[in-house]
């Protein structure tokens, strides 16, 4: 069988490196040069997928910081709704399929404490939330065939020279060493995702037919919950956190992705997981 050629933009950051490294062999990978995305308009950007001829673009890059994006919404949409549709537009015309990541920062607004599928009607809270979800709606109006992947909050530790961002597990063991303590609400419901699990579940994903798909760990308890597990499984004793109750609902019913071979499990769980893959 062909390997697919798969055109990676983002190929530099934390979930684009991951790629590059871990499906190396699996796919013939092509990074986006670094800074390109950045100054390209949608006719560079054509030109550009024209030039590589992939069988799939594989976008990662996107300006994921909440914060940040409330503060500049103008690069925020830029990044991350006008990059997704001219992409989307491009892979049309050269006969490629899109696997682009969204993420559960859609859900944000509503209410309940249950898992939302898919089919949820959306009325994000804050701008990265409305932007992934315009983006979501115009790349299908521009090519129905593009996969859109709501992701989770992803983590990894440090190693193999991959480069690396804040998350949960780094937070935790940081505020240990500094003798700080972090808050996480009994009311907030998440699942958060290694982000190997991530990686290794895009293969199944390249093949799926088009639409939005919940992707990554179920939530098995609330934040301040998932954080002490996590602090058990560390060995951080006592844990350097304590307990708040506002309340929001970011939990994703996987079962789509599930039935179409995506393998997460819970959050607890993929954590167990990274710390024994850390051990081999």
């Amino acid at each position: 069988m062909k390997m697919k050629r798969v055109l990676v933009t983002g190929a530099g950051g934390f979930v684009g490196a991951r790629i590059m490294a871990l499906l190396k062999g699996r796919l013939e990978l092509a990074a986006v040069p670094a800074g390109v995305l950045r100054s390209a308009g949608p006719a560079e950007t054509e030109r550009l997928v024209k030039a590589a001829a992939p069988d799939v673009i594989l976008h990662t890059a996107a300006i994921s910081d909440t914060g940040y994006c409330e503060q500049h919404p103008d690069q925020s949409r830029r990044a991350n709704v006008e990059l997704p549709v001219w992409l989307a537009r491009a892979a049309r015309r050269a006969g490629a399929k899109l696997v682009a990541f969204s993420s559960d920062q859609v859900y944000t607004g509503l209410e309940g404490s249950r898992p939302f599928d898919e089919t949820a009607p959306l009325r994000p809270a804050n701008v990265y939330g409305r932007h992934k979800r315009e983006a979501e709606e115009r790349v299908l109006e521009e090519l129905d065939s593009a996969v859109l992947l709501r992701a989770t909050w992803m983590y990894d530790l440090p190693g193999g020279g991959l480069p690396i961002r804040p998350n949960l597990p780094l937070n935790l063991l940081a505020a240990a060493k500094e003798g700080r303590t972090l808050t996480f609400s009994r009311k907030d419901l998440r699942g958060v995702t290694w982000v190997r699990q991530a990686v290794e579940n895009l293969l199944p994903a390249l093949d799926w037919t088009g639409g939005v798909y919940n992707f990554g760990c179920e939530s098995d308890g609330d934040m301040y919950a998932t954080a002490l597990r996590f602090c058990e499984l560390l060995g951080l004793d006592p844990p350097p956190v304590e307990a708040a109750d506002w309340a929001r609902c970011l939990w994703m019913d996987g079962g789509k992705a599930r039935r179409l071979g995506a393998d997460f499990g819970g959050t607890a769980e993929g954590f167990a997981r990274c710390l024994a893959a850390r051990k081999e």
